[in-house]
């Protein structure tokens, strides 16, 4: 089931999506729709590859078990 989402743009980053959505053949909210499901997919996660180097660096997996338990924990500090 389709969700309307309303979002405040400044005028550069609507020129921008607008021209976008234009060179691709798009509508506006499909262009963002395109983008956002793009960027989840192939920025926000790590491919097989890249897992495979993390989890075969022993430090690396020691160090994001004890951020992991150090979070649930609640020691941490937050740095603005």
């Amino acid at each position: 089931m389709s969700k309307t989402v309303t979002i405040r743009l400044d005028e550069d980053t609507y020129q921008m999506i607008r021209h976008a959505a234009e060179g691709q053949l798009r509508s506006i909210s499909n262009f963002i729709e395109y983008a956002t499901v793009s960027y989840l997919t192939e920025e926000a996660f790590v491919s097989d590859d890249e897992m495979s180097e993390i989890l075969s660096d022993p430090d690396l997996t020691a160090s994001l078990k004890k951020a992991r338990s150090d979070v649930a924990g609640k020691r941490y500090q937050v740095v603005e």
